[in-house]
């Protein structure tokens, strides 16, 4: 992965982009796999999977999982890790595609969730195409995010006849929690929250205060900006029905 400058952070003393990490986030030397010999061995497994074993793409075809991933960057940038270290969402999202794992539930005016994501990236496709006159893939970051931000405000200027068999909302939420539900289950990102990773069997004793275990690290913050060519620093409220006022998951930020 190269990492332009234009996408990195940027240290708000100096005006310099932060370069790369192998662990950003405010938990320097934490690694929550260090306390794997206090995981059962069923969970141990699990967590250890996530790292060692990619799911190879199957259900995305070759251009698919291309844009899929473009448009999972610009959701949740991972510009500032470093190759080795960077969570493969789109990687994780084809398995749960491929194997048809659902969360038990869809919205009655959706498709089942492998025919929407196909007509989404699609329609986000058609949206590029529309706006800059070029393929998703081929905009830089800014022009992507302003992609985005149509689905994010439930306002697409094409791909209407898309829009007329799901939601745009319910859309935005899938790929949504998808880019956030894959990358905060891996433990690259606990490392980056400074999250102790599974309770059981030792368990937590330090409930009150936000008193890290004895086994945590204190957090050490530092300022930063956001990239110059992203539109995160901007809030708009969420489209949709109602004003579809319901703040999605990720949405707040953890930092």
């Amino acid at each position: 992965m190269k990492h332009s400058t234009d996408r990195l952070p940027v240290d708000p003393h100096t005006g310099q982009p932060i370069p790369p990490r192998a662990q950003p986030g405010y938990y320097p030397g934490f690694h929550t796999l260090d306390q794997q010999a206090f995981w059962d061995e069923a969970t141990r497994k699990v967590v250890l999977d996530r790292v060692e074993h990619v799911p190879p793409i199957r259900f995305f075809t070759p251009e698919e999982a291309e844009l899929a991933k473009a448009i999972f960057d610009r959701l949740l940038p991972q510009d500032d890790r470093d190759e080795e270290h960077t969570i493969p969402i789109v990687n994780f999202v084809d398995e749960r595609l491929y194997h048809k794992r659902i969360d038990g539930y869809r919205y009655e005016s959706m498709p089942p969730d492998d025919e929407a994501y196909r007509l989404g990236l699609r329609a986000i496709d058609e949206i590029a195409q529309h706006l800059f006159q070029q393929p998703f893939v081929q905009l830089g970051p800014h022009e992507q995010d302003q992609v985005l931000l149509t689905l994010h405000s439930a306002e697409p200027p094409a791909a209407h006849e898309i829009w007329q068999k799901m939601q745009v909302h319910y859309f935005w939420l899938l790929i949504l929690q998808d880019a956030v539900g894959v990358y905060y289950a891996h433990p690259y990102a606990w490392d980056e929250i400074g999250f102790g990773g599974p309770a059981y069997p030792r368990g937590y004793m330090r409930l009150t205060g936000g008193a890290p275990e004895p086994w945590e690290v204190e957090e050490q913050r530092y300022e930063w900006q956001g990239p110059p060519t992203s539109l995160s620093d901007i809030y708009k409220q969420p489209g949709g029905p109602g004003g579809h006022g319901q703040q999605p998951p990720g949405q707040g930020g953890t930092h």
